[in-house]
């Protein structure tokens, strides 16, 4: 009887054992998971910096592109805008004369669509 009891108590003791054993590991695992997560966000922090100075060092090399092209489009609309007026007044009496001519000379005639 008393094997059979310490058979028990030894097998009671080897679960208890395997239970810490068990519950340490998941605690390590828990930690370890917490180490790698906090490591993945200062590696995205230290990624999300650097490509944010990338751009803004791109920004500042073609800010001076953006005025100049700015610049550039406002002189060639003006050019065209000139270009425009010029010709409505080169064209504008003939186009009076014209609107004359037909608001003037109405030739009355029959519809196409109207019967005999």
């Amino acid at each position: 009887m008393s094997n059979q009891s310490q058979g028990i108590q030894a097998l009671l003791a080897a679960e208890k054992s395997a239970a810490e054993i068990v519950a340490k590991a998941r605690k390590r695992k828990a930690t370890r998971l917490k180490q790698a997560k906090d490591e993945a966000e200062a590696e995205i922090a230290a990624f999300k910096s650097e490509r944010e100075a990338q751009f803004q060092a791109h920004v500042k090399a073609h800010e001076g592109d953006t005025t100049q092209i700015a610049q550039r489009l406002k002189e060639e609309t003006n050019t065209k805008l000139v270009a425009i007026d010029n010709d409505a007044a080169q064209h504008k009496q003939a186009v009076i004369n014209k609107l004359l001519e037909y608001v003037c000379d109405v030739k009355a005639e029959l519809h196409i669509n109207v019967r005999d």
